[in-house]
C-alpha cells in the first residue's frame, strides 16, 4: 500500500471552494499502487500533450477497516451479529457537492451494496463499520454524471468499458437522439440474412424497444444505459424512408410504437429534424408522437429543425409541440450556428424564457464547444436520402445537377452545415474506407482546391467513394455565446458523443467525446469562474435525472444509487484536441457505478456493473 500525505484544502469564505487559483485546492497526493490502484488494471491512458508537464496521478489511500489509521476497529463478534450492517465503502473527509445546487460541505458518504446509506458531516460516521475506508480529504465527492446526449447505441457492444466516458466522470449514458437500434422490423432493417445468427436473433428480440438494452446490459457495460426511442426509427417502423405524411393507419402505428416503447423502458421519444426521415415529419405528426409519449409517462426531446437561420422558428415549433401535446420538451445541444446567426442566441434564450413563463415545460442541453459534429450529408438537401437511396442518387448526373443548383441558390429551406461553417471550417473526421483515411483531418475547402472542383462536388464524390455518411466537425459557433449559455438555469450538459477506447480508435472524432465534462469543470468553473462548481454539477446530475425521470440517481443522498465521482479539482482538464482527439481526460480519482469501483486511484478497474435504467413509464 502506498504512502499517502493528506493536505487540507483551503476554503473561501461563504462555504464555496476557492478555485480561482488552482494551487489553493490541494488534493491528496499519493503514489499510485501498481496497476493504477488496488485491484485495478491499467487503462490505456495516453500521456500528456508535449507542451504539458507530466502530472502526478492523484489518489486517496484505501484503508482496510482493521488498520489503526482507519479509526476504531470493528469488533469481530459484532460483525458476526446478524443485526450488524457494515458499510462496503466509507468515503471520508471529502468536499461533498450533492448535485442539488446547494453549497458544498465536508462530510462522509457510506455505501452498502449498490446504494448510498448515509451522508453525514465529517467524523459522524464510524469508520470501524466499513469494510473499506477511503480518505478523500481535499477532493470533491459528487454524483456521477448523466450524459443526456450519449451516442453509444451500438459501440458499447464491442467494448462495454466506455473509457472516454468514465474518465470524464460519466456513470449513465442516455441515448436515442433521432434513431435507436430498436424497436425494429423489416422496414427498419431491410432483409435479414438467415445465415447471420445474431441478426436473426435480434430481429425477434429487438422487435420490442427493451430487447436492445436488455442485451446490452447482459453483455457487460461499465456505465448505466438508458434511452429515448428514436422518432426516426418509429417513422421507419411504420412507413420506411418515404418522404410524405403518414396515412392515418401509419400514424396510429407510430403512436402505438411510442407508447409500447415508453412502457418498455424508453424515457420518451426523441426527434432529429435535420436528418431524413425525421426531416420529412410535419409538426402535427410530431405532436401526435409527443402526445403518445406524455400519455405513457415520457417526454419529447428534439434536435430541432434549425440551429441557424431559422433557429427562432424551430424553437417556436418545439414550443407548439409541447403546448399541444402536454409533453415536457427538451432541446438537444442548443446553439446558434453560423457567424451571421450568432446574434440570435440571446433571442433564442429569451424565447425559451417566455415559453416557460407562459407555462410550457421546455428546457435544453448543450456541449461546451464552438464546433459541432455531424455527417457530411448535412451539407446536402435532405430529399437526396429519401427511400434510403443516398448513394444511388449520387450516381445520377441529373440529381447531382439538381443538388448543385439548390446549394448555389440557397433554396429548399434546409440547413446547410458546410455553408454555416464555410468549407474552410468543415473538417473531415470519420471515413470508413482505409484507402481514404488519410483525408481525416482535412478541411473540405482544401480537398476541393486539391481536386480543382467546387466544394459540393468534392463532398458528393467523397460520400460516394466512402459509401458512408462521412463524419465531420463544423466550426460554426461563438465562444461568448457558449460561455453565457452555460449559466442559464434551465441548461443541462450532454456530450453528443459515443463510447471510444483511445488505444483502438481508427477514425477521428470531436474532442467533446473525451472532454465535455472536464472542460466545463476545468476551464469554465476553475480557471474562468464563469460558473459555480455546485451549479455545474447540478446541471450534470440531478437536473438531468429529474428531467428524464430517473428518481434515485443524480444526488449524493441517502437511499440513492451509489453512482459517485471523486474529483481532484486542481487537476481536472480535457487533454483531447480537434487534431488529436483520442486522449483521456484527467482529474477523476475514483468512480463508482452502482456501488462498484470502475476507476480507483485514476485507473480503470475493468468492472462492468452498469444496468439498463428504465423510464418512469415502464410497466
Amino acid at each position: 500500500m502506498s504512502e499517502c500525505v493528506s493536505h487540507r484544502s483551503r476554503l473561501a469564505r461563504g462555504g464555496r471552494l476557492a478555485f480561482a487559483i488552482p494551487a489553493l485546492l490541494l488534493a491528496v497526493s499519493c503514489a499510485p499502487s501498481p496497476g493504477g490502484g488496488p485491484t485495478s488494471t491499467p487503462s490505456p491512458t495516453p500521456g500528456p500533450p508535449p507542451d504539458a508537464p507530466a502530472a502526478e496521478t492523484p489518489s486517496a489511500e484505501i484503508l482496510r477497516a482493521d488498520t489503526p489509521t482507519a479509526g476504531q476497529p470493528a469488533d469481530d463478534a459484532l460483525r458476526e451479529d446478524p443485526d450488524y450492517d457494515a458499510y462496503d465503502f466509507l468515503l471520508v473527509g471529502g468536499s461533498i457537492v450533492d448535485g442539488t445546487g446547494n453549497g458544498w460541505f465536508r462530510g462522509d458518504v457510506a455505501i452498502r451494496g449498490d446504494r448510498i446509506v448515509a451522508v453525514e458531516p465529517f467524523g459522524v460516521l464510524d469508520p470501524g463499520r466499513s469494510e473499506e475506508v477511503v480518505d478523500v480529504s481535499g477532493l470533491v465527492v459528487a454524483p456521477g454524471f448523466l450524459d443526456i446526449n450519449g451516442q453509444s447505441d451500438m459501440s458499447l457492444f464491442g467494448d462495454g468499458r466506455a473509457l472516454n466516458k468514465i474518465f470524464q466522470g460519466v456513470t449513465t449514458e442516455i441515448m436515442g437522439e433521432n434513431s435507436t437500434p430498436a424497436p425494429r422490423n423489416g422496414r427498419v432493417t431491410g432483409p435479414v440474412d438467415p445465415s447471420d445468427t445474431t441478426a436473426t436473433r435480434r430481429a425477434e428480440a429487438w422487435a420490442r424497444f427493451g430487447g436492445w438494452l436488455e442485451e446490452l446490459e447482459a453483455s457487460g457495460v461499465t456505465v448505466n444505459v438508458a434511452s429515448f426511442v428514436g422518432a426516426a426509427t418509429v417513422r421507419q417502423y411504420a412507413m420506411g424512408m418515404a418522404d410524405r405524411d403518414p396515412t392515418p393507419a401509419e400514424l396510429d402505428t407510430m403512436r402505438a410504437v411510442v407508447r409500447r416503447s415508453v412502457e418498455d423502458g424508453a424515457l420518451g421519444v426523441a426527434s432529429g429534424l435535420i436528418y431524413p426521415p425525421g426531416a420529412f415529419s410535419s409538426t402535427p405528426e410530431l405532436i401526435a408522437l409527443a402526445e403518445a409519449s406524455a400519455a405513457a409517462g415520457g417526454i419529447y426531446i428534439s434536435h430541432i429543425r434549425s440551429e441557424s437561420d431559422r433557429l427562432l422558428e424551430a424553437i417556436d415549433e418545439a414550443v407548439r409541440i409541447g403546448a399541444a401535446s402536454g409533453a415536457p420538451v427538451e432541446l438537444y445541444h442548443l446553439k446558434a450556428a453560423g457567424v451571421e446567426n450568432w446574434a440570435l442566441a440571446e433571442a433564442s434564450w429569451a424565447k425559451i424564457d417566455s415559453a416557460r413563463a407562459a407555462g410550457v415545460d421546455i428546457s435544453a442541453s448543450m456541449y461546451p464547444y464552438t464546433a459541432a459534429s455531424t455527417s457530411l450529408t448535412a451539407c446536402l438537401p435532405p430529399w437526396i436520402q429519401a427511400d434510403g437511396r443516398l448513394h444511388e442518387n449520387l450516381d445520377d448526373p441529373d440529381i447531382r445537377a439538381r443538388v448543385l443548383a439548390e446549394i448555389d441558390s440557397g433554396s429548399g429551406g434546409w440547413e446547410n452545415w458546410c455553408d454555416l461553417a464555410t468549407p474552410a471550417g468543415s473538417m473531415i473526421v470519420g471515413l470508413s474506407q482505409d484507402s481514404l483515411k488519410y483525408l481525416q483531418g482535412t478541411r473540405l475547402a482544401d480537398l476541393a482546391a486539391a481536386r480543382a472542383v467546387p466544394w459540393p462536388v468534392a463532398a458528393m464524390d467523397l460520400l460516394r467513394a466512402d459509401s458512408s455518411r462521412v463524419g465531420m466537425v463544423f466550426f460554426a459557433m461563438d465562444e461568448d455565446n457558449v460561455r453565457n449559455q452555460l449559466r442559464l438555469p434551465w441548461i443541462k450538459f450532454g456530450s453528443d458523443s459515443g463510447s471510444w477506447d483511445p488505444s483502438t480508435a481508427r477514425s477521428m472524432t470531436h474532442p467533446r467525446s473525451y472532454g465535455t465534462y472536464p472542460r466545463i469543470l476545468g476551464r469554465y468553473v476553475r480557471d474562468e469562474g464563469a460558473l459555480e462548481l455546485e451549479e455545474a454539477i447540478r446541471k450534470m446530475t440531478s437536473a438531468v435525472a429529474a428531467r428524464v425521470g430517473l428518481r434515485d440517481r443524480g444526488q449524493v443522498r441517502a437511499g440513492f444509487m451509489a453512482d459517485i465521482v471523486v474529483l481532484d479539482m486542481a487537476r481536472v482538464r480535457e487533454t483531447a484536441t480537434f487534431t488529436d482527439p483520442h486522449r483521456l481526460a484527467e482529474g477523476v480519482v475514483h468512480l463508482l457505478v452502482n456501488g462498484r469501483p470502475v476507476i480507483l486511484n485514476g485507473g480503470s478497474t475493468g468492472l462492468v456493473p452498469g444496468r439498463f435504467l428504465r423510464g418512469p413509464g415502464n410497466r
